[in-house]
């Protein structure tokens, strides 16, 4: 039901000239659909053109939403993930097209020698799941799921199709930065991009930054839909459950109605395909930084930011939800109209259970951000609401809804 103008919260902040769309769009997301507590900051060409935030960051006790409340990313934390990857090639350690062998010897059992890193960032490597029944302490311990993975046969032969690796691709990505640089991913980003620009993001949060952590609700209730019926049906089926689970060790998204990832251990584990952390105004300048200079040289080199906009897997996959457009480069979602067309065809990052979604355009020089820390519906129109009214601030056609185009 839509909330009453009274009941609406104050929003801090504001934006520039010209991009005043953005915080309309940001205040019927609160009016219409259901936001509790949310941020949205957009850089453009180095400068900060929009942030506002607003509501809460704890319901339980009406805390309210600072500047630097930082949100739960779920799957944006992948991106995260593919940016460490390309510095790795760009510092001349890693080779996106050789075997997750060549860096991981133990990884080639089973049938798994000829699997490529690219593969693996792909979602085409066959390890969505892991056949092995797993503790929470065993998943929050790194080791034991890695050794699970190595033992795995993959489930189809890798490359030939893909399908959305949602937790597994932590840790097969995470494990080769390890073996790498020598430390977990989340140490490595800490170093080399967090720290040395000052942005809360974090791959598990550490225990002085918990107090910004916002508390996490449960989702809201979806539509009856072909769509929503079919998705979650096929999240029922075993393979998919235990893919989105590891096996029951987190359930998804709630356990006894909470919000799995407000749990303090999984808060401060590495799970690096879930359990990143950021505030709004820092993931928007990590997205500028990645092809701006902003807080320094651009993250990406423009060959980076080209071979990241390649797409590599796209359609229907093998075991995951109906195809709404979803396509991924290597490790980073580029816009896949309808569900996620961000602001056009060469928009990379991610979005996350809930709503969340982070990207950068480097034509237009932008980098984006919206997070809330209210999980929303299997049809969640906030971001896109956002990201559709940035477009017209910016002159940008809107995507198609049909453009699905692979090359």
């Amino acid at each position: 039901m839509p909330a009453q103008d009274s009941d609406l919260p104050e929003v801090h902040g504001g934006a520039e000239d010209g991009f005043g769309a953005v915080v309309d769009a940001f205040v019927d997301n609160f009016r219409l659909r259901g936001d509790r507590g949310a941020g949205c900051t957009v850089f453009v060409d180095g400068r900060a053109v929009v942030d506002v935030w607003a509501g809460e960051q704890d319901s339980r006790s009406s805390r309210p939403w600072q500047h630097g409340t930082a949100a739960a990313l779920f799957s944006c934390s992948k991106g995260l993930l593919a940016l460490i990857a390309y510095l790795l090639v760009q510092d001349g350690l890693l080779d996106l097209d050789r075997p997750v062998a060549r860096y991981w010897p133990e990884f080639a059992a089973h049938g798994k020698d000829r699997v490529t890193v690219r593969e693996v960032l792909a979602h085409r490597a066959g390890l969505p799941a892991v056949e092995s029944p797993m503790t929470r302490d065993e998943v929050c311990a790194w080791f034991p799921a890695v050794q699970a993975l190595e033992q795995q046969t993959p489930l189809w032969p890798p490359g030939s199709a893909h399908s959305y690796h949602p937790v597994t691709l932590g840790w097969l990505v995470g494990e080769v930065v390890r073996r790498v640089t020598g430390v977990l991913p989340g140490t490595f980003f800490s170093r080399r991009v967090a720290s040395p620009r000052g942005l809360d993001v974090w791959i598990g949060v550490p225990w002085n930054a918990r107090d910004a952590v916002a508390w996490m609700e449960a989702p809201l209730p979806d539509d009856d839909s072909a769509v929503v019926r079919r998705t979650a049906e096929v999240q029922s089926t075993a393979i998919v459950h235990r893919a989105m689970t590891m096996g029951s060790a987190l359930p998804f998204p709630t356990d006894s109605g909470v919000v799995t990832l407000n749990d303090p251990q999984l808060q401060a584990a590495e799970l690096p395909g879930i359990n990143g952390f950021a505030s709004a105004p820092s993931m928007a300048r990590l997205y500028a930084g990645c092809v701006s200079d902003i807080d320094g040289p651009a993250l990406l080199t423009p060959q980076s930011v080209e071979d990241a906009l390649v797409p590599r897997s796209w359609g229907q996959m093998l075991l995951g939800d109906p195809d709404l457009g979803q396509r991924w480069g290597t490790g980073f979602m580029i816009s896949s109209p309808p569900s996620r067309p961000m602001l056009g065809p060469r928009s990379f990052g991610h979005d996350g259970a809930g709503g969340q979604l982070a990207f950068a355009d480097p034509d237009l020089g932008v980098g984006f951000a919206y997070l809330s820390c209210q999980m929303g519906p299997v049809i969640d129109h906030r971001a896109n609401e956002l990201t559709r009214a940035l477009g017209r601030c910016l002159g940008t056609p809107e995507p198609s809804p049909t453009d699905r185009s692979v090359g």
